[in-house]
C-alpha cells in the first residue's frame, strides 16, 4: 500500500499506471484500490471519492494517449 500525503492526480496516476494492481491511501480522502490500471470506487463512496476517482482516471487516460502518440 502506498501512502500519498498530498493529493496530486498526476503523481498518483503515474503510480497506478506502473503497478497496475494494488492499494493506495490519500491523506484526507481515504483508501482506494486499483486494478487493470484504473482506480476503483470504495464500497461506501462519498462525493469526494467520486471526484477523486474521476480526476485520477482522466489523468491515466491522458498518459496512455500520450504514450500511444
Amino acid at each position: 500500500m502506498r501512502l500519498f500525503k498530498h493529493y496530486s492526480p498526476g503523481m498518483i496516476a503515474k503510480h497506478i499506471s506502473r503497478l497496475f494492481k494494488g492499494r493506495i491511501y490519500i491523506y484526507g480522502i481515504g483508501k482506494f484500490e486499483f486494478d487493470n490500471g484504473k482506480l476503483i470506487l470504495p464500497e461506501k463512496a462519498e462525493a469526494k471519492h467520486f471526484q477523486t476517482v474521476k480526476e485520477i482516471n482522466q489523468e491515466i487516460m491522458k498518459m496512455r494517449q500520450l504514450e500511444a502518440a
